[in-house]
């Protein structure tokens, strides 16, 4: 495939070849496929999924105004950066293109330019996209659309902005039929499942798979331990501050991932504790002011910091080639979550990145190395693909009525179109037409559920046009607990915290935040004023969901924990935790689910390794303890973390096997999701996502504690007089899937029946010591309690670790 002589020139001038899989995708666009590209980090993806667009304006026929290509991106920033980044070659070819952004922080005046005036190129979001969609001038803006690129496609096709963006990418072609998609990504774990998701119908064949050059191999070490010994509980890897300080010092700039906000800010003051060379020193994560990250990139991007602390805010990350170290702290819970984060190093393909990774506690040694064994092997994972949510969908039906009245059936085969919704039958389809038109049976009464309405001939439109400045203040995906805006009195914003959190502090209290500490002065509205406090504060917690450890991830540290051979790898700590467990009790291999039971402190304990994550073992503590309480064990309570579950009573487990029967999933599961908080605040969500509850009014937002009140009414009176309302099994989808992983619960109970291995003893094992020390702390953020969980675990790992 030949370039124009224009691009291969300047390619030239900068001392760089075309790669193969940059023509390759040239090749796709020359010949009419959809394409997904899979390359590693520093491949030039994005020139790649740019260059069809090149090299249209770089012939003698150019193309004429109007929008020609649409880039997508999960995040708001990946966009500017790539704005910059796409304009450096558009200057110096010279050639006669338009390049804009627009997402939520784009003035008003230019999106009404841009709708009546697009540019060549629009950079935005899968959000901003939707509302663009909504307006009557849609048909006509994108009808000359040539070209949609998806960039870091897997962030987020899975979930629901995928489900929407499915839904936008069948909208638009069809409005522009020749439209062609391509997508960009550089940790896919199942390629042909990403083609049946971008091609239109599901079609996977009518996407090429295009694949990039190799990579120099990434550079993966562990930090072991030099004067202490490895924590048995606890995810902040604190004991690692002084020797990654020496990192800092020995390396140019430093990237420092964390897996909360919490362990973002946690780390950040433990580095400047120990910070006596003054080295300057960031931190970057989401819940800071739109002016703090920016002024932050822009240090990191003149190569002003030495070291930079952050979260998945820098995942999908900007272009800083200059990074020449990533540190992980804490365990990467999924190998795919990791090489996407070590390629934040060096960011160039023929260059190795260097990345370190510092597990906080024992388990997480053992996945660390799994880890490192999955990127040394080039082993992908990530979260599989689900049915689209009917939120989404009666989302979309509404931004479509917005932009002009429509025909119920072409809807339908358009929606059919996009992957995710496939299975959408003609009764689900009649379903989100009543629930958008009346808000469902039990609602119809109430003239502000009432949106559009159907004429004889099958054609639907809005009751009003005031419903399409309602929907596009409050159309959107990701529904963030309720913040607090944190500000000096003098205006100056520093970023938000959860309402709950601001709801607990009082005037004189203090907090650490953005770095720096600070005094509570008082709460107006949706604010939290501060000002500078000389004493350390309590740094916010949030409830964002834990990064959940991936099933791939988990099987690996089973087999390494059987790996007798292998255990000379681990530091001496981890190695003689796992012999002395081998000795008294079991090891939970692969093909294996291990139960102990021993008696601690006048209770009974049972602890199950499972190995399913946080949220499948939350549930199945639930679960258990519904069904210890029939069988009249008395059950006291449990607490779990990645890798099992301990429940205590005041009887013992003889037969854990009956506590484990499938079920359980039938019975106690839909009576304890449905008599605790879970159902409600799936519900919350699917309400605000589908349109039914609005969180702001023109001029004025809702509180988080008035949004909970509405929906929580609604839903009382749904469950009383609908159970079967749309909105009602689209809840039920979200608490099965996303806040039970019902699925892997699922697969773990049909496992054992046949792999169960209960063992009883006579003290807690070996094992059961980093489970058991969370008693009582589980509700703390990661870190808040290290130095407790030091004392607690040396006393229950003295009787574990005695070899009598």
């Amino acid at each position: 495939m030949t370039l124009p002589s224009a691009i291969t020139d300047w390619f030239a001038a900068r001392g760089w070849r075309v790669r193969s899989h940059q023509t390759d995708m040239l090749l796709a666009a020359r010949t009419g496929d959809h394409a997904l590209l899979v390359a590693d980090t520093g491949a030039g993806k994005t020139l790649a999924g740019f260059l069809p667009t090149l090299a249209d304006f770089s012939g003698d026929d150019l193309p004429g105004d109007g929008l020609h290509t649409l880039y997508i991106s999960p995040l708001k920033a990946l966009a500017h950066d790539v704005q910059r980044n796409l304009l450096a070659p558009i200057d110096e070819i010279g050639l006669p293109i338009r390049v804009e952004t627009r997402s939520g922080d784009t003035p008003s005046d230019r999106k009404a330019r841009q709708r009546a005036r697009p540019p060549h190129v629009l950079l935005t979001t899968p959000e901003s996209l939707s509302l663009l969609l909504s307006y009557p001038e849609a048909a006509t803006m994108f009808s000359g659309l040539k070209r949609v690129i998806v960039d870091e496609v897997h962030a987020f096709a899975t979930g629901k902005r995928g489900d929407l963006l499915a839904l936008s990418l069948a909208r638009l072609q069809a409005i522009a039929p020749d439209m062609r998609r391509a997508a960009l990504s550089a940790t896919v774990a199942d390629p042909e499942d990403f083609c049946a998701w971008l091609a239109p119908d599901g079609d996977a064949g009518a996407v090429r798979l295009v694949e990039g050059e190799a990579g120099a191999p990434p550079e993966l070490a562990i930090l072991h331990p030099q004067d202490q010994r490895v924590p048995w509980g606890g995810h902040a890897a604190a004991w690692a501050v002084p020797q990654l300080y020496d990192e800092i010092r020995r390396n140019k700039t430093t990237l420092v991932f964390t897996n909360t906000r919490f362990l973002a800010e946690y780390i950040f003051q433990l580095l400047w504790d120990v910070n006596d060379d003054k080295l300057p020193i960031g931190i970057h994560h989401g819940s800071l002011s739109k002016e703090a990250r920016r002024k932050v990139e822009g240090a990191m991007a003149r190569g002003e910091l030495r070291a930079l602390v952050c979260t998945a805010s820098l995942d999908l990350g900007v272009d800083w080639g200059d990074v020449d170290l990533v540190v992980q702290m804490g365990a990467p819970k999924g190998s795919s979550r990791l090489l996407q984060r070590i390629g934040r190093a060096n960011h160039r393909l023929d260059c190795p990145s260097r990345a370190l990774l510092v597990p906080g506690n024992r388990f997480e040694f053992l996945e660390a190395f799994a880890a490192q064994e999955a990127v040394d092997q080039g082993r992908r994972d990530g979260e599989d693909f689900r049915a689209g949510g009917l939120d989404v969908l009666a989302q979309h039906v509404m931004a479509c009525a917005c932009a002009g009245p429509f025909d119920e059936a072409a809807l339908l085969a358009e929606v059919r179109s996009a992957h995710p919704y496939r299975w959408v039958t003609d009764a689900h389809w009649q379903r989100v037409l009543e629930f958008v038109a009346t808000g469902g049976y039990a609602l119809r009464a109430y003239d502000r559920f009432k949106r559009i309405v159907r004429d004889r001939n099958g054609t639907w439109r809005l009751t009003h046009p005031e419903h399409a400045a309602r929907h596009r203040l409050n159309a959107g995906i990701i529904v963030d607990s309720e913040m607090l805006e944190v500000r000096f009195k003098n205006g100056r914003t520093l970023g938000k915290v959860e309402e709950s959190f601001g709801a607990t502090l009082s005037p004189g209290d203090t907090i650490r935040f953005a770095g720096m500490d600070l005094e509570v002065e008082g709460v107006r509205d949706l604010e939290l004023i501060v000002r500078a406090a000389k004493k350390p504060g309590q740094i916010p917690s949030y409830m964002g969901a834990r990064l959940p450890l991936t099933t791939h991830l988990s099987e690996r540290v089973r087999g390494l924990m059987v790996d007798r051979a292998g255990w000379s790898r681990f530091p001496d700590d981890v190695r003689e935790w796992l012999e002395m467990q081998d000795w008294r009790s079991r090891l939970p291999g692969p093909g294996m689910l291990l139960a102990e039971s021993f008696p601690h402190r006048d209770k009974h304990y049972t602890v199950y390794y499972t190995f399913e994550g946080w949220n499948a073992n939350q549930s199945l503590g639930m679960l258990i303890t519904r069904r210890m309480n029939e069988q009249g064990l008395m059950p006291l309570g449990f607490v779990a973390n990645d890798y099992s579950l301990a429940v205590w009573g005041a009887r013992p487990v003889a037969d854990p096997a009956s506590l484990l029967s499938p079920d359980i999933l039938a019975h106690e599961f839909v009576e304890w999701v449905q008599e605790s908080h879970l159902l409600r605040r799936a519900f919350r969500e699917v309400a605000v996502i589908s349109g039914l509850v609005e969180r702001q009014h023109p001029g004025k937002r809702k509180t988080g504690k008035q949004v909970t009140f509405s929906t929580d009414l609604i839903y009382d009176v749904l469950r009383k007089y609908e159970p079967d309302h749309l909105l009602i099994e689209a809840a039920w989808a979200d608490a099965r899937a996303r806040m039970t992983d019902v699925g892997r619960l699922g697969d773990l109970l049909d496992r054992a029946q046949g792999q169960l291995v209960h063992v009883t003893l006579d003290r807690v094992s070996p094992l059961a010591v980093p489970v058991l020390v969370m008693i009582g702390r589980e509700t703390l953020p990661a870190g808040a309690a290290d130095d407790e969980l030091l004392l607690e675990a040396e006393t229950l790992a003295a009787a574990a670790m005695r070899a009598d």
